[in-house]
């Protein structure tokens, strides 16, 4: 997995109008925080990315299928394929922290559940 940081310029592009589209798709409010599955096609054709998306309360991995056309992009879900990166994360440690204190912030006290390596 690459987080956003390191994700090559000429994918981040894409990657960014993919969420946009499935944020207005979905009336959903996600960011990228990273790439779980990177193409080894040429930018220029038809690629799939995996996209890791956090908003705050959870994370998960939508994969889109990104047509260039022009200077914009066309969209699809990509078909279901084996995954070594699950459809629902644990959010990135960074997120993680915000989010618990946020939680403590409207709590007395929070209870974490670690369940099989998942928070």
């Amino acid at each position: 997995m690459q987080t956003r940081e390191d994700i090559e310029p000429r994918y981040l592009a894409p990657a960014e109008a993919a969420v946009d589209w499935l944020n207005a798709r979905d009336g959903s409010g996600f960011e990228l925080t990273g790439l779980a599955a990177i193409p080894e096609a040429d930018a220029d054709a038809p690629f799939d990315l995996g996209l890791v998306l956090c908003d705050g309360e959870m994370c998960t991995r939508q994969d889109v299928h990104i047509t260039p056309a022009g200077d914009t992009y066309q969209f699809a879900l990509a078909a279901d394929a084996e995954r070594d990166v699950p459809a629902l994360l644990d959010p990135p440690a960074g997120l993680r922290r915000d989010w618990l204190d946020a939680q403590l912030a409207k709590y007395e006290f929070v209870l974490l559940l670690y369940y099989r390596g998942r928070w």
